[in-house]
Parts: structure tokens; sequence; C-alpha cells
């Protein structure tokens, strides 16, 4: 059954494929046309609709089109006819060249049925093209020896037809001597040849004309046609002739050597061969053939050798010429050597001395010198020279001695060495010259004295020294040597202050160091002056001194030293530095002047003051340097009546050095009243008002102090509950709103569990997913009440978003009411992460079903096993385990029956009856198999049964490198002309490796040879084969023949190769052209060669033989002047001046020469002729002025001026040198061939030089030298450069004070050196210190400065101005100056009495009590006055000039301090007036008054009396003791109203603590419970972080309900207006969060609530630190 089953199967596969042919034949047919080229556009092609059933109506609706394949469309379908035509014209020779069959391939695609059908055209030829030479005119040569019969190759013709069309015969017309002989070549082309039928004569005819005509087999017949010229050779029947008989040449013997001395020539009236001459020396002397070479080629003598006039001066040379027929002739050469001054002179030093002493008398000799010269003539004789400048001469001995002497006295100082260089020049042209140097060494004489390095010396050194410092160094130098420059240092005697100075500074004998020897003291010794010795150590010794000034410099070593006040006296009265104030003195009045003064100098001499120390700081302050104490503000009734005052005074050092001042002030408008102060601060410390009144202000204080401290607490707390209000309502965070109060439990029990609970949410833009943590719990976990189920709200962004570095944004909340169900929230975080979940899922699916179709899939297809093993392997070789592989064991194969079969007629396998492994039965050839097919596979079954089936089995044999590969032909043999281009390509057969893969043939390798290379390719099969390429041309006169070895290599391993030898035989061609021996003929020719005269000659060779070697030369390119100048000979290439040589008409010629062979090859050769000139123009010069007059800004490198040099003389001639005076900002600078640029060198300055005459020289190089000079003016114009420039970099004027208004202060004068108007100055006032541009003006034109106001001294001592001085150019130019003016004081101040004062309205004068106790020198009282004036004007001077005792008191004539003068008796009067005069010491002096009360008395009381002033009044103590009380008791009652009305308030606000229960209402109902006023400070520490994608959609995310404002949620009361996020419903984000946000931070809600807790049950937890949104 199962073999008739498989029958069938054959049966059906049979029909099914001839079916399937049948229908390829009817479906995808082919059409064949045939049309001829040359078609017009639009020619019908066929039928393309009828042949392939194609309906016309649905041609156009079905698509129909046709395509070509190529560039070009060269066929179109015709859209109403159907038919194929042409859509451009056709031309078969250039489509198809070459090919014999041309056919166009195009497809006709029918687009609605998706097919296509494949067109043929064949294209036929036409006769359209006919036969065409490649040259039209064809040259022949031929000698007329050549033997008839032989042949010559002509060029073929060439006809782009194929077929009958093309080219068929070739026909010969025009001479007997001709005839024409068509040879086959191996393709069957017609090759036309030339065949000599006659002998020639040259003689008879030189040139024959003959035609070639080609014509086709077409109809009609077409024909091309070429003309021949056959040019007949000449032989050898003539014998050289040399041009002279006998050659003369006179050569200078320093002619270098290669040059040629003489051309001979012969000629040989033969051609070719025939008339090639070549030279020879007929007698060949050793020393001839060492000095003179001939050349056989060109006849040119040569130098080989250089000659000497002195050695030899004639040479006789035998030449002979031989053509190539050996017909000789010969000549004589005679050369004659003239001298040439060639040797320069020697000089040789017979005796000389190396050293001189410096004063050595003049005329001693030095040297003994010998000169000679090896020429004659005027060439010997010589002149003698030393360098000028030395003080030595040349003197002539007897014969060539020469001596050297002294001239004048030596100097060792100036020079200590001297290089003479003695030089001997002769006569020649050019003249040689050559020198000797003698070096001859100066000795040193004590003939200097020393010098110091600076004729004065100045140092400065800062006092307070160390002894032994390093002051200063001076330094002298002596110009002699050695022991004679050998310094040492002393000083002069002096004396300072009356001492020695050696004992103030010493000098160190061999440095120069001066050093101190002890400390100065600037306040003692402020400057020395002393004299420094420097003695040499010659003999006698010289000296010099030199003066030193030493300036010491001040160092701040002393302190201040106060004058006023003084020191207290040592005595208890304390009165010393006390001074009066009255209360009633207004700011800035003058209390006293401390006055100190420094020993030291400069900035350590200058004062400042400073109030160190008060008792009231505010109430004093003193002037900084002034030291003028004054009042700061008005005195107080609370300020002590004492006041101390302690001054410090310091100097500007450094260290600063500082002083104090003590200075006792006494507050009191009377004395009475200052003994009343006094009385009452000596009161005894047990008093009882004194300490009543002491603790009546402390309390008052005190309850002051408490009173205002509980308002500010009541204030601050107001304060911090209206911020957190507003903050609550600003934020819009009212998280709480509608939270019934049920929901909240006692602060005490939230503090108790307090706890923070936060939400993070992090969205990002590639994934939405929420990501959600929550802590462990909350604080509401541990109240009684069971909370909720927990709900995972949506974190809804209520704030402004914060931006991330990640580009995220981060949102916080301030709460998390939960405000929807489980399933709410589910649904939710659905919607959130719908479309990815889409995504994923549609993903899913997909997968989940290709995973299901698999297995379905897998089990429909057949099972197949596959083996794979290596050809050639040995019978019994195991190939698989197949019954392990088909899963059956070995004891279960005889019940299944597993057995193989395989259909093909050999059994390559067998099975194993108990192992079931597969192995091989024969073995296995893989080429044999496959061959060239891969893989090899070959197939069998696997048939089991109980239960039956059949499995596939596929084994492939693997190909193993077995086969090398094999040449077709082991011996290559190819023919190549020399005339082969290289880059040609030459087959070189197939090569056979029947493996495949790697195993088969791979590369090819050649032996290196540098003219051949291989050339690798692959043929569309994939096969590769090999070219030869010739890479360089061949030379067959170098080598005849070339043997290659090609080698083919595989890639198996190992590697296997097979070889081919490759022989290459190289044809001869006619390829070498004529050489000459140069390619360029240089010559030289003096411009007095004689007509007639042999120029040079050129000569070329052939490598060819007979008619191809015989060369003709001729001009090829000359100039017409050249033309009339030279001929050559065509023959020997002699070249022969024919007319007068000029060097100023010419001085160089160019030609080209060609010399062609007879085969009609070509070379050439350039002649560069080149004239000799001599000197006789001199140079010439054109001037063009460029800039004149120049601007003096010029920058260096401006051209001025363009000087054009011309000299017609070439070389050392012509060339010329131009320079121009020294000393000059000029220089000149070559441009471009002649052309010399005069620019500035450097830079100009017309105040300076305003103009130049300037002489340019040009000089030539020829012998004698030639020069030409012109002169040129040139004119510097003046720019702006210069500023105005002030006599004094800074003015200074005194102004006495007072002075009239428009006074002249002084004259400033700028100057500016430049001319017109911009050296004219103009003045003006430019800023200065502040204030002072209204003091002064000054005078455009003179620069006088006018005062233009009186000045005051007291209220501007000096002021600084700037004048401006600016010129008149353009742009101006300016400079300034500093006027400094100093206004001098004057006494229009009179002395102003400060103490004591008389107060307006005051019933009498102060006074002051004196105890009748007091001895002499008591001080009653001090006179306090001060000046306005400075200096002198404000020395003051006191004088008592009225008392009623004129004994008993006296003044300080410049304290001012009242005393007694002797001891106060009973009889004096208990009252005394005073007057005293305060006098400054101006001119005039100006005076002031002071009167003064004095009483006498042992005690206040005794006192009273005599004050009738004071009057009578009640006890101030008592009266300041009702007052505190009266306060006290104020104060008091006041404080203890407000603590009672705040406790009021507050107990007013309380509630019962029932209302803090949780109430069990709904958390968030609409109406819930409102919350108390005190709830407002709770806190809730609740937070969300929220972080959102800035791409995320909005309306992702859920928002909670809206929130209750503060107001409702603290007091119960609605909210007048909501916050922003309040108008949003339960489901929508806020309206401004589609905006932009921006961030910023908000409020968090924790701000917005006090310090104690809340509370509330389920999921609320108590809100801790709160965040912001």
């Amino acid at each position: 059954m199962a073999e008739g089953g498989r029958r069938w199967s054959r049966r059906d596969q049979a029909l099914l494929w001839t079916v399937l042919v049948a229908a390829w034949d009817a479906a995808w047919g082919q059409l064949h046309y045939s049309v001829p080229e040359e078609l017009p556009k639009g020619s019908f092609v066929g039928d393309v609709a009828k042949d392939l059933g194609l309906e016309l109506p649905a041609l156009r609706d079905r698509g129909v089109r046709v395509v070509s394949k190529g560039r070009t469309q060269y066929f179109a379908l015709h859209g109403k006819t159907g038919h194929l035509v042409t859509a451009e014209k056709i031309d078969r020779e250039q489509l198809c060249r070459l090919v014999e069959k041309c056919v166009l391939r195009c497809e006709v695609i029918v687009e609605e049925e998706m097919k296509f059908y494949e067109i043929e055209v064949e294209i036929t030829d036409v006769n359209d093209n006919a036969p065409s030479f490649k040259e039209t005119e064809l040259e022949e040569t031929m000698s007329e020896s050549t033997v008839p019969g032989s042949r010559f190759p002509l060029a073929r013709a060439h006809d782009p037809d194929a077929g009958p069309n093309s080219l068929q015969r070739y026909e010969l017309s025009g001479d007997e001597h001709f005839s024409l002989a068509v040879q086959a070549g191996p393709g069957g082309d017609q090759r036309p040849e030339l065949v000599l039928a006659k002998a020639l004569d040259r003689e008879e005819a030189a040139y024959h004309e003959l035609v070639l005509r080609a014509s086709d087999g077409g109809e009609p017949a077409r024909t091309g046609t070429a003309r021949i010229r056959v040019t007949v050779l000449d032989a050898n029947d003539n014998a050289p002739v040399f041009s002279q008989a006998e050659y003369t040449v006179r050569v200078p013997e320093d002619v270098p050597v290669g040059i040629v001395l003489v051309t001979i020539t012969a000629t040989d009236a033969d051609e070719g061969l025939n008339g090639h001459v070549r030279y020879l020396l007929k007698k060949e002397m050793q020393l001839i053939s060492n000095i003179f070479q001939l050349d056989s080629e060109t006849g040119e003598l040569t130098l080989v050798r250089s000659l000497d006039f002195e050695k030899d001066d004639f040479y006789e040379l035998d030449v002979q010429a031989r053509d190539s027929g050996g017909l000789i002739d010969s000549a004589k050469v005679e050369i004659t050597v003239t001298d040439v001054n060639d040797n320069a002179p020697e000089i040789s030093v017979r005796s000389s001395l190396s050293e001189i002493s410096e004063d050595a008398p003049s005329g001693t000799v030095v040297a003994l010198l010998h000169v000679q010269d090896r020429d004659s003539g005027e060439n010997g004789q010589m002149r003698f020279s030393l360098d000028g400048g030395v003080p030595f001469r040349l003197q002539s001995s007897q014969g060539s001695y020469y001596s050297v002497l002294t001239t004048g006295e030596l100097d060792r100082e100036k020079v200590s060495e001297y290089n003479l260089t003695v030089r001997a020049v002769d006569s020649g042209s050019p003249a040689l010259q050559s020198s000797a140097v003698l070096a001859l060494r100066v000795l040193d004489v004590n003939d200097n004295a020393p010098v110091f390095a600076e004729k004065r010396y100045s140092s400065r050194l800062t006092e307070n020294n160390a002894a032994g410092a390093l002051v200063l160094t001076v330094q002298a130098t002596d110009a002699d040597r050695g022991q004679n420059a050998r310094l040492r240092y002393r000083l002069s005697e002096g004396r300072v202050r009356s001492a020695p100075l050696s004992s103030y500074v010493s000098v160190q004998a061999e440095t120069g160091a001066l050093y101190a020897l002890r400390s100065f003291d600037y306040e003692e010794v402020r400057e020395v002056r002393l004299w420094v010795w420097a003695e040499d150590g010659g003999s006698p010794a010289l000296s010099s001194n030199m003066s030193v000034r030493l300036e010491i410099i001040d160092e701040n070593d002393n302190a201040p030293q106060v004058l006023y006040p003084p020191p207290a006296a040592g005595s208890g009265l304390g009165w010393a530095g006390v001074e009066l104030a009255p209360r009633s003195a207004e700011p800035g009045a003058l209390v006293a002047k401390v006055v100190a003064v420094d020993a030291d100098a400069g900035q350590n001499a200058w004062l400042s003051y400073e109030l160190a120390k008060a008792t009231e700081p505010g109430l004093f302050r003193v002037g900084l340097h002034s030291g003028e104490v004054r009042t700061a503000r008005f005195p107080l009734a609370r300020d002590a009546s004492r006041q101390s005052l302690v001054v410090v005074v310091k100097d500007h050092g450094r260290p600063a050095l500082s002083a104090t001042a003590t200075l006792t002030v006494m507050l009191a408008e009377s004395v009475a009243e200052l003994l009343s102060e006094l009385g009452s601060a000596a009161a005894a410390p047990g008093e009882p008002a004194g300490s009543l009144t002491r603790w009546l202000v402390l309390a008052v204080a005190a309850v002051s102090c408490l009173f205002l401290a509980f308002l500010l607490l009541l204030l601050a707390l107001r304060l911090r509950r209206w911020r957190r209000s507003q903050l609550l309502a600003a934020s819009g965070s009212a998280a709480l709103r509608g939270v019934p109060a049920s929901h909240f439990v006692g602060i005490d029990g939230v503090r108790a569990f307090l706890r923070s609970y936060s939400h993070e949410v992090s969205l990002t833009a590639d994934s939405r997913k929420s990501h959600l943590r929550l802590s462990s719990g909350s604080c509401c976990d541990t109240l009684p009440a069971r909370p909720p189920a927990e709900a995972s709200g949506d974190l809804v962004p209520t704030g402004d978003r914060v931006a991330g570095n990640d580009g995220q944004v981060s949102f916080q909340s301030l709460g998390k009411p939960n405000l929807k169900s489980s399933a709410e929230t589910s649904s939710t975080k659905q919607r959130m992460e719908v479309r990815p979940a889409a995504q994923g899922r549609a993903a899913t699916g997909w997968i989940v079903l290709l995973v299901a179709l698999l297995p379905v899939c897998c089990r429909a297809v057949p099972e197949l096993l596959r083996y794979a093993i290596p050809e050639e392997l040995g019978r019994g070789s195991l190939v698989g385990p197949l019954a392990l592989d088909l899963g059956l064991s070995p004891a279960e194969l005889p019940a299944r029956k597993l057995r193989i079969v395989s259909g093909d007629e050999k059994q390559y396998f067998s099975l194993g009856e108990e192992s079931g492994n597969l192995r091989l039965k024969e073995r296995i050839d893989r080429e044999d198999i496959c061959g060239a097919v891969s893989p090899c596979v070959l197939n069998l079954e696997a048939v089991v049964e109980n239960p039956f089936n059949i499995f596939h089995v596929g084994i492939t044999i693997q190909d193993i490198n077995d086969n090398a590969p094999q040449f077709d032909r082991e011996f290559v043999d190819i023919e190549m002309s020399e005339s082969t281009a290289p880059g040609a390509r030459f087959p070189l057969g197939s090569v056979r490796d029947p493996d495949i893969g790697t195993n088969s043939l791979q590369n090819y390798q050649l032996t290196p040879n540098p003219l051949f290379s291989l050339l690798v390719r692959e043929s569309p099969d994939g096969t590769k084969y090999a070219e030869l390429v010739l890479e360089k041309s061949l030379d067959r006169e170098n080598q005849r023949n070339h043997h290659l070895i090609l080698t083919a290599v595989d890639s198996g391993n190992p590697v296997r190769s097979g070889t081919a030898q490759i022989n290459i035989s190289v044809t001869d061609a006619n390829d070498n052209p004529p050489v000459f021996t140069k390619e360029i003929y240089k010559v030289q020719l003096l411009e007095n060669l004689p007509e007639g005269s042999l120029a040079f000659q050129v000569k070329a060779t052939d490598r060819d033989e007979g008619t191809n070697a015989e060369i003709t030369y001729t001009f090829s390119d000359i100039a017409n002047s050249a033309r009339q100048l030279f001929t050559l000979d065509s023959r020997t290439g002699d070249v022969k001046v024919t007319g007068a040589l000029d060097y100023e008409e010419g001085r160089y010629y160019e030609a080209s020469v060609e010399g062609k062979d007879g085969g009609g090859l070509r070379a050439h050769a350039k002649v560069h002729i080149n004239i000799l000139d001599a000197n006789d123009n001199a140079p010439t010069l054109s001037l063009l002025p460029i800039l004149n007059p120049i601007p003096e800004d010029s920058v260096p490198g401006t051209v001025v001026a363009v000087v054009n040099v011309r000299d017609r003389d070439s070389g050392d001639n012509g060339k010329v040198s131009c320079n121009i005076d020294g000393g000059m900002p000029f220089r000149l600078e070559s441009s471009s061939g002649n052309t010399y640029k005069l620019i500035i060198a450097s830079a100009l300055d017309r105040e300076k030089v305003s103009a130049y005459n300037i002489t340019i020289t040009a000089r030539d190089g020829g012998s004698p030298a030639l020069s030409s000079s012109t002169a040129l003016v040139l004119e510097v114009s003046d720019v702006n450069d210069n500023a105005p420039v002030f006599e004094e970099a800074a003015y200074s004027a005194y102004v006495v004070e007072n002075n009239a208004a428009g006074e002249l202060v002084l004259h400033v004068s700028a100057r500016d050196v430049d001319a017109g108007s911009n050296g004219r100055v103009r003045y003006s006032m430019e800023g200065g210190s502040a204030g002072s541009a209204p003091y002064v003006s000054v005078e455009a034109q003179s620069g006088a400065v006018y005062a233009q106001r009186s000045f005051d001294y007291e209220q501007c001592r000096e002021f600084a101005v700037v004048v401006r001085a600016q010129d008149g150019g353009e742009p101006a130019r300016s400079s300034t100056a500093t006027v400094r003016v100093f206004v001098l004081d004057r006494n229009d101040n009179a002395p102003r009495v400060l103490w004591p004062v008389t107060v307006a309205g005051a019933a009498a004068a102060p006074f002051e009590v004196v105890p009748r106790s007091a001895e002499a020198g008591y001080l009653v009282a001090k006179v306090v006055a001060v000046d306005a004036d400075a200096g002198r004007n404000a020395w003051l001077s006191y004088e008592l000039v009225q008392a009623p005792e004129p004994a008993l008191f006296r003044v300080g004539l410049h304290s001012g301090e009242v005393r007694t003068a002797r001891a106060v008796s009973e009889k004096d009067a208990a009252k005394q007036r005073l007057v005293a005069v305060v006098k400054d010491h101006g001119q005039p002096a100006l005076s002031a008054t002071a009167t003064l009360q004095v009483v006498l008395a042992e005690s206040l009381q005794e006192a009273l009396p005599e004050l009738s002033e004071r009057a009578a009044g009640a006890d101030p103590a008592a009266e300041l003791q009702f007052s505190l009380v009266l306060a006290l008791a104020l104060l008091s009652a006041l404080f203890l109203l407000s603590v009672a009305l705040a406790v009021l308030a507050r107990g007013r606000r309380a509630e019962p603590p029932a209302m803090l229960r949780c109430l069990g209402a709904q958390r968030f109902s609409g109406a819930g419970a409102a919350f108390p006023a005190d709830f407002c400070e709770g806190t809730l520490p609740y937070s969300y972080n929220l972080c959102v994608a800035t791409g995320r959609a909005v309306s992702e995310t859920a928002w909670p309900p809206p929130p209750l404002p503060v107001e409702e949620l603290l007091s119960g009361e609605p909210c007048g207006e909501r916050s922003l996020i309040s108008s949003a419903g339960a489901e929508e984000p806020p309206a401004n969060l589609g905006a932009q946000q921006v961030c910023k931070p908000v409020m968090s809600l924790s701000q917005t609530l006090s310090e104690s807790t809340l509370c509330c049950y389920s999921s609320l937890p108590c809100l801790e630190g709160g965040s912001s949104y």
C-alpha cells in the first residue's frame, strides 16, 4: 500500500508540473519584434494589444504602460491603437557597438491585474556609415636600397556597420613602384599591406604619392580614401669635411672646468646614418687627455681639469672626423692660455710683539712682515694698508719686508687689545687681497685716579637705628687693572654736635660700606654730611673724594604732651582742669580747649583728639584736630552738675602714641546754683530725705518697666493672632471645611499621641503609575473611635508647582481628606493608568495568541531530523543516534520496527539493529554527488510502526579541501608588442577547483615583476578569473622575453594551490625617437663676436637603425630677431652667427630645435643664448615724491617717495645699490625690481627738524663702478602732537583774607611747541576741591587767576582748583595744573570769653567763694576765652585790670587762672569784683573783658548774707518726693486696671470643656459643626509631597472637595470670600491650574494655626509642621 501511494503521488506531481509549465507559458510568454535602425520617432514596432489579447477600450482603465530597461525610453505604447511605437530615434551602432545581434528589451505593465509582459525588439542594421581611415594623410619612408617585394603595413579603415554593410575590400592607385596586398586577420578582418614592386631611386624621384580606397558591401556601396606619401631616403657616398683646417683658441687660465672651449664641426653630404659624423683625437698624449676631452658626437672640446698659466700656456691637438661608412677628415686645434689674477698676495709674519706698555714711545716697532705675489705683470703689483683708527702704521723696509710701528701714545683704558689687520691688494682685475692679523695686548700703568659711580651720595636712615646698621655702600671704579685698580675707602675728619664724625659713622675699607656706629635721634641730629675718599694701590697712589649726605628719618618715638589742662596738683582741692559751663549753653558752645604738642615731626606730629570717657557721653564732643571741647546738645536738668571728661590725644605715627587729659566741667548757671549742687552732693548718706528719694525713684522705674512689658506682651500676642488669620485666609488652604466638631478630641489627648503623617506621590512622564508611600500609622490610631478603612485619595496639586532638576514638577498638599471610597479610589487609579494599561493589554494579547498558535503550527509541519557530516568519512562512521533522537530506547526497537528508506539508487547509510544509530554504508564524495550545489543534502525517511509514523531525515554533506586548483594550460605563451600601451589586459586561462565555499578557488598570485601586475575579477556566476595587466611600457631593446609564474590558491585547511608558467615575448617597433644630448642648450656669447663665427652645435642620437636613425635639424620655433642673427645647419646641427650682436638691443634669445628621424619621430630641444655685456652705462634715477610735505605724525614705514633706478647693463655691471645720507630718519627699501621706496625709519618731530635735504646715490657693481645721484627736499608739516605744558606741575598762591573781589591771585603759564593754531593756548577752569569753583576764575588768554570773592580764613583756609590749558589743534590737546590757594589769617576776630559769662536777665555776674583761710596761690577761678583766628592772632594773654584789692588776686598770663596773690586777711572786703582783660597777639591786638564776683567766706552759710541775689524758695527735696509718690500711685493703678481687663476678656471667650468632645457627625458634611474660636490655635501636621511631570495631563488627577474658609473653620461664621480652590468641584482642578505655574512659597497650615494640638477621628491625623504647596 505504501508503494502504491508513492506511485500515485509521483503521477500527481508530474501532472502538476505539466499544468504549471502550461500556465507559465500562457501567462509569462515573450513578444519578439524586429525593426531597422534610424526609424523616425513614432514608427510602428508591433501590435502589442492584439498579441497580448488586450482590449483597446480597457487599456487606459487597466493602467497599461511600457517600461524600458535603461535610462532612455526607446519605445512607447499608443493609447488609442495599442501599438508599440518608437519613442526615440535608434542608432544601432551607438547602442550595440561590436555586438552582432542588437536586442532591446522592455516590459508591458498591467497595473490593475498586477501583471507584466516582456518584449524583445531586434534592431537590424542599415548601411548608414561609410568606411573611414583614422588619418587621411599617411607618410612612409623607404631607403633607395630597399629590396623589391618588401611589405609595409598600412592603417586599416573602420566601418561601424555590420554584416555586408561593413568593410569588404581595399584598392590602391597612383604609382607603378608599389602594389597592394590584403591579409586576413585572426578574426576575419582585412589588413592592407604596401608592397614594393620596383626598385627606388632617390635621384629619380624623392617622393611617391599613392591613394588607398576602402569600400563596404552595402547598397549603395560607400567608400573612404587615404593619401599615402612615400619618401625615398639616400645612401652613403660622401666623406666628412671640416669647416676649418685649423682652429685657434685663446682662453684664460681661470676658465671653469666643464666649459666647451671650441666646437669642431665636419659636414657630410649624405643623410641619416651615412651623414652621422663621429670625432676623435688623432694623438692622445697623457697630459692632453687629462686636461681636454672631445665629444665624439658633438665635436665639443671640453676642459676637464683646471688650467694654470704658471705651469703651461700653450697646447696643440690633432682631431679627426669619421662617418658611419668609414670616411675620415683631419684638422688641428691650437689652444693659448692667458694669465689671470688668480693668486692672492701672501703675507707672512717674520717677527712680532705680543705685549706693549701703554707708555711706550711713538715709533716703537711691533712686527716685521714679508709679502709676495706669484702672478706677473700688473697682477703681481701690490698695495699695502693697515686698518684705520689705530695708532700704528706700515713702513717699507728692504725688498719685500715691511715694519709695523706705533704712531702715538697708547691708552689701555680705552683699548686694551689691538687686532691689527694688515692687507695686501694686487693690481689685477678683479683685485685679490689677503690679510694677516697681529694680536697685541697693552700693559697697564697707574695713570687713572678712582672715579665714584655718583657725583654725590645721599641716604635716609630711620632714627633709633641699631648700632652697626648699614647706611649705604659707596662704589668707585678705577680704569686701571691689577694692583693699580685695587681701591680702599676712608672717611675725611669732621665733627657732629661737637663730637668727632668717627663716633657716628665708619666706612669699610675694602667694600665702601658705610655703617652707623650709634643710634641716631631725629630730635638731636637731623642730617650728617661727610666726605669719603677712595685711593688705589698704584705707585704713586691716586685718590678722589665724594660727599655723602645722611638724612635722619623721624620715627614715632615721642608720645603727645598735654599742655592744657595741666595735671591736677597734689593738693586735695582738685580744681586743676575745672571748667564751668552754664546749663543754658547751646549745642556747639565752647567749653574748653585741650592743647597738646608732639616732639616728633611730620605725620608723627599730627595730633587728633577723641573723647574717650565722659559722665554723659552725648553731652560733649571734642574737635578731631582742634581739641576744642564743645557741647553736643543742650544740658538737661537730669545731667549731673559735675562732668568728668577724659580726652585721648593721638598722633598719626605707626604705631600711634597717645596721651590723656582729664577735664572737669561744672554745669551751673551761677555760683549759687553751683554751691547748691555741691552741697547736695556732699550731704550725708544716712540722711532720710535722700534715702527716701532714691527708693521712690527705684519704685517708679520698676513699675514703669513692668507695665511697659505687659503692654508689649499683649501687643505681640495680638499681632501674632492677626498674622495667623491673614496667612490662613491668603493661603486658600482651609482643608478642614465642614469637619464636624465630633471628630475632634481634647487638646491634652492629642498632645499625647501627636505624630506626623505624610504621603509622597511621584508621577513621571515615562510612568503613569502612582507610587504612594504611607507611614506606618497615625496619631489617631490610639483614639477610642474606630477609624474607617484606609483609602488612598487622589492627591491634588493645590499650590504652586516646584520644578525639579529632572524636569518634573513637585506638589505638596496640606491635608489628606478621605473623600472617596475604595471603589472610587480604584477607578481613579485606573483612569490615571488607562493609556499604558491599554497598550499593555494589546501587546499581551498578541503574545498570548502567538504562543498558543506556535505548537499547533509546529505539529502541522512534519518533523525533520538533520545531521551534518564531512565528506570522505570512512565506512561505518557514525552519522547520528537516530533512535535516541526519535525518543526510542534500544528495547523498543524490535517492537517499533525502525527502518530507513532512501529514494536514491545508491544506499549511502545503514541503521544499527541494536543501537538504532545511523552510520555510513559507503564513502561519500560531495563533488560526485552534488557538484557545485550548496548545500549538499541527502534525504531519507525513518519509518516506525506500532503506531505507524514517518520521520524525515536530512543529512548535510560538508565539503573538505580535498581538491587543489588546476589550470587548463600549464604553459601560457603571450606575444606583446613593445608599443603596447600600459593598462592593456591579457586573459590567462581558466582554473578549476571542484570544492566549494572557502575550500574553492579564492585568489591568484603572480611572481613580482615591475612591468606586470595581476587583476583578479569575478564573473557573474561567482567564479574568479585572472588577467595580466601591463603596468609599464615594454622595451625590446632592454629585454626581449619575460617569464612569470601564476599561482591559484584556495582557503582550505591545509591550503592547496596550482601553478602555471607564463612566457611573454616582446616584438619590436619603431619606438625610439631622436634624443638630443641636452634638453636645454645654454650658450653665452660675447656681444662683439664676429659674423660667421660658430656659436654652438646641437646634436641628437637615435637608438633605431637604418633610415629610422637619420636625423634632420630645423628651427621649429624662433623669433624673427633671432632668425636674423643665427642660422642652423640641418645636417650637422651647427649654429652660426649671421648678424651683429648688441647686448643693449637683445641680451637673451631663445629658440626651439627639432630633430626628425627617418621614421617620422621627432625630438625637440631648447636653446638659450645669453649675450654678455660690458659696463658702459651709468645708472639713471627717476624720482616720484608721494608725500611732501610730510605730516610729523606719520608712522614709521610710511612711503614718502618712490625711486626708480635703471641700468642697461647686466650682471655685476647692472647691479645697482642705492643709499642716502646718514643721520636722517629715512631709509631706502627695495620694493620690486629696480624700484626703491623712501620710507620713514623713525618718528619725525617738526619741532626739532622742519625740513630734510636728502641726496640719493645709485652705484652699479661694475669695474670701475659708475654712479649718479639726485636731491630731494622734504618738508615736515606740523600736527597737533604736543599738549600744552605748564611751567609748573602745581602752583601755590597765598592770599590774605578779607581781600577785594577781583584781586589777582597769580599767573599760570603753559607753552605749546606746536605751530600756528596748534600752539595757541587757552585757559579754562576745571574742578577742584569741593566748593572751590566759585572762589576764583581764570582769564582765557593770559592765564591770570582772579579772586571772585573776599576770603574768610575762619571759613576757608585753603582750596585747590584745576586749570586746564588747551591748544587750538584738531583734535585739541590739553593738560592741567593744580593751583592751591592758601588763605592767610588776619586778626579780625576779638577774643570771646566763655567763662565767666553773664547770663542774659541774670541779676549779677557769676561768683566764686574763697575761704578766708586760703593761702597764696589758691585757685579762685579760671577765665576761659577763645579766639577764632589762628596762629599768633589766636595766642591769648590774660591781665587783671580792675580789683578792689589789686594785690589780693593775680591772673595767669597764658592760663587765665585767677589765684590769690597773698593770704586773705580779715580786713579784706567780703565781696570782691574782678575785671580781667583777654588780649590776642595780632596786629593790631584785639581784646575782651570778663567780670568775676568773689565772696570771701569760710562756708556757704557765712556767704549767704552777702548773696542778696539768691531768692528764698520751697524745699526742692520735698517737692521732688511729692512728685515721685504721685507718679508711683498713678502707674500702679493703671497697671492693675490693665491686668484686670485682660483677665476678663480672656474669661469671656472661654467655653465649657464639653465642647471639645467629638460629636460623631459626618466629617465632611456641608453643614458640619463649626469649630470654637480657641481651636484655631491647633496644628495639623499632615503633608503631601507630590511630583508630577510637566507633560502630564491635568485631567488624570482627581481633586479634593472644596475646603471651608478659615473664618468658618475657626469661628463658625461664613467667610466673606473663598480661597482660590474653594470654587472647584470635587472632581475638577482649580481653574487657574491650566496656566503656566511659577515656583513660589505658600504658607503652610502649621503657620496659620497656633502652637497647641488638634486631632480628629478616622484617617485625618494630627497635622504637624504642614507643608507648602
